[in-house]
């Protein structure tokens, strides 16, 4: 393993890294060390890798890095295309900062019952991870607010995009601040994206 592709090289908090020893996570794969430098320098990334290429490692630490666990609002938001992907999204960004103690991690996707979600967005989580179209939903309701979000992530934005979702996306993004960090990751990226 060289230096490059150590995660020890990466300006990571401690937590975070020790974290990632104890999960096995040890050399960074060819997507991570590419984007996470850029990520973690707060720069718009867009990037495409192959899935299971640890694509959700590599924008998960770049928001959980910038965290603020003190500060209870919406910090991140993660958009997926299913709520399949949304779950393990949101599984594996727990797993990242399972050392850091009251960071709270929502998934909003549908298919699921909206009452519990709105009572979960009442507690402030500070990632959220969903859907498009249960996202989009909240945000109308008034039952999120995004005016404090950092980092702004579509995940398998071209699936996103093949599957009808580019109203939601536009409506989504009127509710996102202009200043932001947004990162793109996705297998490939048509012209649309």
């Amino acid at each position: 393993m060289s230096n490059a592709t150590a995660f020890s090289s990466l300006k990571l908090a401690p937590a975070l890294l020790g974290n990632l020893s104890d999960i096995g996570y040890v050399e960074m794969t060819p997507v991570q060390a590419s984007a996470l430098p850029h990520v973690l320098a707060g720069s718009d990334v867009l990037a495409r890798a192959k899935t299971g290429s640890g694509k959700t490692a590599a924008f998960g630490l770049g928001l959980l890095n910038k965290l603020d666990p003190a500060f209870f609002r919406v910090q991140a938001l993660v958009l997926c295309p299913t709520r399949e992907l949304a779950d393990q999204v949101a599984r594996e960004i727990r797993r990242l900062v399972q050392t850091i103690p009251n960071i709270k991690i929502l998934s909003l996707c549908g298919g699921t019952p909206i009452g519990p979600q709105n009572a979960s967005l009442q507690h402030h989580p500070h990632v959220v991870v969903g859907t498009p179209g249960r996202v989009l939903n909240h945000l109308k309701k008034g039952t999120m607010d995004l005016r404090d979000l950092q980092t702004f992530v579509l995940d398998e934005a071209d699936r996103m995009l093949d599957m009808g979702f580019t109203d939601e996306l536009d409506a989504i993004l009127k509710f996102v601040p202009k200043v932001r960090q947004t990162l793109l990751f996705s297998a490939t990226y048509p012209e649309a994206i």
